[in-house]
């Protein structure tokens, strides 16, 4: 079904790799079509708790790739670049909630919306698109090999693909303008210290320990209550917090009637893992 990613699952984790490893997996508008058709597929599995998104061979993205940007340039459409202009109807798919409104549905942003925790596990150099994508997981774990530019001005762009709104939200107005002004280039340690990326692992040690990581919020965290802790930290960003506090109240409440707050009690009083049903 896919040519620009693989997909596979091993429960309770699903796993998106971007698979053009000859081109430092540099995006494509099919590769964005099959990653929001495989993201769908995952979030409909009911044997799927989280999300990871990777990349194969020694990178994760290198952006938009260069022939498509070039094709655009020229007027043409960014897949022609490698004569690759077919785009199957059935890759299309709509993730998410979309009760949480129009914001959460537009390109990437629908990750947002997801019911699921989305990883990235970022395995290797990111750039551009590929950077501003994975400012919509929920988590970015990295290797100690991983690279990390924007890159936009230097190519005479802007902060695209909603960057500009998700950046400064992750690690400060400060440090995102560094970032998207200078589009330098910077690395593992300076992402984890900046709060780019939540850890940085040797890497060797990132697929299998985003995968133990994936397994333990299975094993212990209510798919529920995760689904709905995401719902309210992403639709409260813009919030006031009074609204939010309110909201948080309203949903607390709701909580204590679901068999997930039963269980979550039991299984503390029983010292044992508890068995929550999955989304």
């Amino acid at each position: 079904m896919y040519q620009d990613i693989l997909y596979e699952t091993a429960d309770p984790v699903a796993t998106i790799t971007l698979n053009r490893p000859d081109r430092l997996n540099a995006f494509t508008n099919r590769m964005g079509n099959e990653l929001k058709h495989a993201i769908a597929r995952a979030e409909e599995d009911p044997e799927v708790v989280v999300i990871v998104i990777t990349g194969a061979g020694r990178g994760f993205c290198a952006g938009a790739d260069l022939q498509g940007l070039e094709a655009i340039g020229e007027g043409r459409s960014m897949d022609s670049a490698d004569g690759r202009t077919d785009e199957p109807p059935d890759l299309e798919a709509s993730p998410g909630d979309a009760s949480m409104g129009a914001s959460f549905q537009g390109p990437y942003a629908y990750m947002f919306s997801v019911r699921k925790p989305i990883v990235a596990a970022i395995n290797g150099p990111m750039a551009g698109l590929g950077f501003a994508i994975a400012m919509f997981a929920d988590m970015r774990f990295a290797s100690d090999r991983a690279t990390f530019t924007t890159a936009f001005s230097r190519r005479g762009l802007i902060a695209e693909w909603g960057i500009g709104w998700t950046l400064p939200r992750l690690i400060g107005t400060a440090h995102a303008l560094d970032l998207l002004m200078s589009g330098r280039k910077f690395d593992a340690a300076e992402a984890d210290r900046i709060g780019l990326v939540n850890r940085v692992l040797p890497h060797d040690e990132l697929i299998p320990w985003v995968t133990e990581y994936a397994r333990d919020l299975a094993a212990h965290a209510s798919p529920t209550s995760m689904a709905i802790m995401k719902r309210q930290v992403y639709s409260r960003l813009t919030s006031e917090l009074g609204p939010a506090l309110d909201e948080s109240i309203e949903l607390m409440t709701e909580s204590f009637a679901r068999p997930d707050f039963k269980e979550g009690v039991q299984s503390y009083l029983q010292k044992r893992t508890p068995r929550f049903p999955r989304v």
